[in-house]
């Protein structure tokens, strides 16, 4: 009763093919949006604010770029951390270079030198795919790497090898640095990630997002149809690359304010893996879901015995933590493969039919 399209009728073609075409999801996106740019800036805590909200968006970014490369276009990639490291990189010495330019606009053009170094990693695709793509994507995750290492100009020549962020202001409030509210730290992260999102929920409705899903089903087909493999693989891996670069330009700039090569390191490549994996391929909201589960889980957990007074080894904590998260991942995919966005799916389903019986 709740959940039904009685009573809503197209009238035209664009209504019809529109982003939510149903009220309820309109208003629930709506209701989403003002509890994010109203109510958690408003009454959120800076440890909820800064400590979980932020990261939250930021891989939630990170795991949209990876579900596109992944789950629309069928391109297996290890390489996430390293491309973020590109965009996070690539925003400090725009920084350097360029001091009087808006840090914002300056995180937006990072991405596209991520997207540069996503379409020559993403060369091989034409060529192989599958698990042999993915040892050519690791290989790429090694060797910037190392260019983050051994290339001291990417780090301006600092004795400690860290990008700091310097402060930089916009209207007279300051966007990044230790002066920089978390308030307003999220307020940009949370609007670069909606803009982002809507620009690739577009995307993926149009004609680049349909042929990315037609070589992912079946490349030769799409082929024989007009489909052109070396366009459509690699504008999947820029596009994927840039969302990625974003974020971690974002990763530094609006939560770490440092960073070392270890925050780009392989285990961050396996940890959005594994958001999309559980939040669902080829779903964007199975991206938020994801990112939700792998981070913000853990810290309700973590914060459970605290809560009940109870005195526990931090370390015992984090392997209680890592126990529960590996079950419940394990549960999850035997429950629902296709992620907890197929789950959300088929509660929506559900809640249209009933109090009718559901068959999927």
């Amino acid at each position: 009763m709740l959940y039904r399209e009685a009573g809503q009728f197209k009238t035209s073609y664009a209504a019809d093919q529109a982003l939510l075409p149903i009220l309820q999801d309109r208003i629930g996106l709506l209701v989403i949006l003002v509890v994010a740019f109203v109510f958690i800036p408003l009454f959120g805590g800076e440890f909820f604010v800064g400590s979980v909200m932020i990261p939250f968006l930021v891989f939630a970014l990170a795991a949209i770029g990876l579900n596109i490369l992944t789950g629309y276009a069928g391109q297996l990639s290890l390489g996430t951390g390293a491309f973020m490291g590109v965009g996070a990189y690539s925003c400090y010495k725009l920084v350097t270079y360029f001091p009087d330019v808006n840090v914002i606009i300056l995180i937006l053009v990072s991405g596209v030198f991520s997207a540069l170094i996503g379409v020559v990693f993403g060369l091989p695709s034409l060529r192989i795919k599958g698990l042999y793509l993915a040892i050519t994507t690791l290989a790429a995750q090694f060797f910037l790497e190392w260019c983050f290492i051994r290339i001291e100009w990417l780090y301006n020549y600092n004795d400690s090898g860290a990008i700091e962020v310097p402060q930089r202001m916009l209207f007279n409030v300051a966007v990044t640095g230790a002066s920089a509210s978390h308030i307003t730290r999220y307020l940009v992260v949370l609007a670069i990630v909606a803009l982002l999102t809507l620009v690739a929920a577009n995307v993926l409705r149009g004609r680049i997002g349909r042929s990315w899903m037609m070589i992912r089903d079946m490349d030769i087909a799409a082929e024989l149809m007009g489909i052109r493999p070396l366009y459509a693989k690699l504008s999947a891996f820029a596009f994927s690359s840039y969302y990625c670069g974003v974020a971690g330009a974002l990763l530094v700039f609006m939560w770490l304010g440092s960073a070392e090569v270890e925050v780009f390191d392989i285990n961050h490549s396996f940890l959005i893996l594994f958001m999309v994996i559980i939040g669902g391929m080829g779903s964007l909201t199975g991206c938020f879901f994801g990112a939700a589960f792998i981070w913000i889980l853990p810290i309700i957990i973590r914060t459970v015995p605290a809560m009940m007074g109870l005195d526990i080894v931090a370390a015992t904590v984090e392997h209680i933590v890592n126990i529960v998260i590996g079950v419940l991942i394990i549960f999850f995919l035997i429950v629902e493969p296709h992620g907890l966005a197929r789950l959300w799916q088929i509660a929506k389903e559900k809640l249209r039919t009933w109090p009718f019986p559901y068959s999927s």
